[in-house]
Formats: structure tokens, C-alpha cells, sequence
């Protein structure tokens, strides 16, 4: 269980002075970043316009922000996997609670996309777009239940992937890695090492000192968390503003709406069911809401999320270290519930397309199970793509919706984050291994060298 430091007199450590109000730090750098994006866009954000520099340099901190996330994460999650392997050991109930926290994976989806579907029929956002029809064509990226498999089986044993893409006559290749196999990798390396035995315990050593590494370079990461977010906030703003949310306004407040009731009321609702105060969740997690509204990313936002889970929230080390990288892959209910029901029904309006009710039971299960089909791939339009592949609804209907999918993204992953916090919660307070005391007391900062576990 996690335990507040103590300094050498027996007392509470005090939080560092540059650390203390990180969550204030974070609004700051939004209201910073809202205003310079604002600016950029008056200037003119794009090349050779006055605002060009100031839209660059907004974009170039935020993915430089987002870039030292991201490379943290693949030994954050092997090393964390293989860690919480070794410490399931000590816990009689491994087993279920790796059911349990599918199972609530899919409850929480089931509600999720219910709502998505229920705002779809009331609102009918697609009888109230005025978008024009030319801008709709098929996105270069799909999803299949093919995936799903391809997914499952590392090509390498880092879990890097290659892609090249050539413009202009010039190739590019640029990597990126698939979380879910680092996963599968992690999960078959941690039980090898525990069934040769003591030949294994060397190799789980050097583990654990690895993993508290990257625990450390971790935090001098989050600490530059208000910073990232003046970048990234602003060049979101900067570059797509809020003009064209009045072509889709009816399908921008159908997400919105939906995503707002799942964060603020079925999530209060399923914490306060069991036993939970849902204020002391949201002020445990709001760190990693927070980056995740930002960040666009909830891979990227995986480590802090990981962080408040043990910290904040008093989930145990050894589940929380398994169950937040599995939710960061699986555990979508804004990109894989609320807006693809949403814009499924939305499509289908558009282009007078009927649905039937065994259409709505199709997007059903897609979104209770077809996140795991689209893990480790590129956003919500992947797993938009696979929600009209499966309803055959035209995929050209997917650029209709591009031009605010950023604005949109930025509710979807805080509310997927938030998802990926509450049901390690839920499952490890019904089990009994929720450290209530922990969950209870003032929020412990987020960033201190105090704060990361021993």
C-alpha cells in the first residue's frame, strides 16, 4: 500500500515549493495557452502570416512535451508489468481481479455507449449539419477485427512498428510502438520468470531497479507538465479554433453532452454505489484528467495516470501496475463508446440511411469489445471506421467530422483517462485492497520525488 512520506522527525514531507499547486500550474498553462493560441489565430497561424512563429513555437513545445511522455512508456509498462507479476504472488485473488477488472471494463463501455446512442436518437445530430458533402472521403487509416490478432502477436520484443510515408517523392520512416504487444511481452516474460524460480529472481531484480529509474526520469518529465500544456492547449486552439464547431454544433454538443454525463454522473454514480466519495476521485485523478484533456493522449498520459491510481487513489502497486497499462489500450469509453455510437447514428442520418434495432445492438458490441480491436492503433477514427465497417454505412462520412475531431478529442481522452482510473478503484475497493486511508486524505502532489513510491 502506499504510504505518505515522512521526513526524518516522523512528520509529513512538505511538498517542494515548485511542485506545490501542480494542479493549479495546469490551469495556468491552459488559460496561457488558450490566450496565445487565441492570438496565433488572429495574427494567422499559417506560414508566411504574422502568427506562423508563435503557432510553431506553441506546436513544438507541446509535441516535445508529449514525445518525452511517450518514450517513457514502453519500459514504464514492461517494467511495471513484469513488477506487478511478481508481486501478484502475494495475492491470493490474481486471478480475479483480472476478471473483474474486464468485466467492469465492460460494464462501464455498456453504459458509456447506451448513452452515445440514446443522445443520437434524441438530439439527431445529422438532421442539423449543414456540412458540405464534398468534404466527405474515406480516411487512410481503418480498423478491422483483424487487428485484434495482428495486435495480440509481438513482431519484435520492444513492440516497435515502422511506417514510411513518402511526399513529394521523398521517404519518410518514422517509428512508433504497440503497447498492447509490449504488453503480451511483458505478461509471458513475468511468469517465465517466476516459473524457473531462482534462476528467474535475478532478472526481477534488475527489474525493479529499472523500473524505479524510469520512475525517476518519469517525474522530471511531469514536472514540466504546465509547460507542455501552454504548447499544447495553444496550438490546438491555434490551428483549429472553434469556428467550425457551427457546421456540426448539434454533433459536437451530442459528444460533449455525452461524455459530461458519463464523467459527472454514471462515474459519481458507480463510485458513490460502492462506498466511494466521488469529490476525493476527482480530486485524486483531476491530474491525469487534466494532462489527458490536453495531451490528446491517453498512452501519453498513461505514467501520471498509473501514478494517482497508487498515490492518490490507493490502489496496491502490484494491480494498479497492471490494470492502468491494460485500460490505456482497452479501456476506451470516450473514443470507443460515447463517439463512435454518436457518430455512427450521425452518419446514418446524414445520409438517410435507416438503423434497426439490430443495427444499435451491432454498435453495442462493437464498443464493448471492439476497443481491443483497434489497441495500439492511431485514435478514435480507427475505431470509427470499424463501428461503419461492421453497420456497412458509408466510411466516406468519416471526413465529414474531421475538421473538429481535435476539439473533440480533448473530452474523449479525459473521459477514457478517467475510465482508466475508476475501475482499477472500483475493483480494488469490492476485493478489499483498496487502501482507504490513502483514497480519503488530501490529495498528495503530483511530481514530488516524495510521491513516488519507494
Amino acid at each position: 500500500m502506499a504510504k505518505v512520506a515522512e521526513n526524518q522527525a516522523g512528520q509529513p514531507a512538505k511538498p517542494s515549493r515548485f511542485i506545490g499547486g501542480f494542479g493549479v500550474q495546469v490551469l495556468v498553462g491552459m488559460v496561457v495557452g488558450l490566450g496565445l493560441g487565441l492570438l496565433a489565430r488572429q495574427l494567422g497561424p499559417a506560414e508566411g502570416q504574422a502568427g506562423y512563429g508563435l503557432a510553431e513555437t506553441l506546436h513544438q513545445v507541446g509535441s516535445i512535451f508529449v514525445q518525452f511522455l511517450r518514450v517513457l512508456v514502453p519500459p514504464l509498462v514492461f517494467t511495471a508489468i513484469v513488477a506487478s507479476i511478481a508481486n501478484l504472488r502475494q495475492l491470493q485473488n490474481a486471478a480475479r481481479l483480472v476478471w473483474r477488472t474486464l468485466l467492469w471494463f465492460a460494464i462501464t463501455a455498456l453504459i458509456a455507449v447506451a448513452i452515445g446512442i440514446a443522445l443520437g436518437l434524441i438530439l439527431r445530430p445529422g438532421d442539423h449539419a449543414i456540412v458540405d458533402l464534398a468534404k466527405a472521403q474515406a480516411p487512410r487509416t481503418t480498423g478491422s477485427w483483424l487487428d485484434f490478432l495482428t495486435g495480440l502477436v509481438p513482431s519484435n520484443l520492444i513492440g516497435l512498428q515502422a511506417s514510411t510515408k513518402v511526399v513529394e517523392g521523398s521517404a519518410t520512416t518514422s517509428l512508433s510502438f504497440n503497447v498492447l504487444q509490449i504488453l503480451v511481452v511483458a505478461l509471458v516474460a513475468g511468469v517465465a520468470a517466476i516459473k524457473v524460480g531462482p534462476a528467474g529472481e535475478g532478472f526481477l531484480a534488475f527489474n525493479a531497479s529499472a523500473l524505479a529509474v524510469v520512475r525517476k526520469v518519469l517525474w522530471w518529465v511531469i514536472r514540466l507538465t504546465p509547460i507542455g500544456t501552454v504548447g499544447l492547449l495553444g496550438n490546438a486552439v491555434a490551428q483549429y479554433g472553434w469556428t467550425t464547431l457551427s457546421q456540426l454544433g448539434a454533433f459536437a454538443a451530442a459528444v460533449y453532452i455525452g461524455l459530461a454525463l458519463v464523467l459527472f454522473v454514471v462515474y459519481p454514480t458507480l463510485l458513490a454505489a460502492n462506498g466511494l466519495n466521488p469529490l476525493r476521485f476527482f480530486a485524486g485523478a483531476w491530474p491525469a484528467i487534466q494532462l489527458g484533456f490536453v495531451s490528446r493522449s491517453s498512452v501519453g498520459t498513461l505514467p501520471v495516470t498509473e501514478s494517482v491510481a497508487e498515490t492518490r487513489l490507493g490502489v496496491p502497486r502490484a494491480y494498479a501496475a497492471f490494470a492502468v497499462p491494460l485500460g490505456s489500450t482497452t479501456k476506451m469509453d470516450g473514443c470507443a463508446a460515447i463517439y463512435p455510437a454518436v457518430a455512427a447514428i450521425f452518419i446514418a442520418q446524414f445520409y438517410h440511411l435507416p438503423l434497426n434495432l439490430t443495427d444499435y445492438g451491432l454498435i453495442v458490441f462493437v464498443s464493448v469489445l471492439g476497443s481491443a480491436a483497434t489497441a495500439g492503433l492511431t485514435g478514435a477514427v480507427v475505431m470509427l471506421t470499424l463501428t461503419l465497417s461492421t453497420l456497412g454505412l458509408p466510411l466516406e462520412g468519416v471526413g465529414l467530422l474531421l475538421a473538429i475531431d481535435p476539439i473533440l478529442d480533448m473530452g474523449r481522452t479525459a473521459v477514457n483517462v478517467a475510465g482508466q482510473a475508476l475501475v482499477p478503484t472500483i475493483v480494488a475497493k469490492r476485493e478489499g485492497i483498496l487502501d482507504e486511508a490513502v483514497y480519503n486524505a488530501p490529495p498528495r502532489e503530483v511530481g514530488t520525488d516524495e510521491a513516488v513510491p519507494a
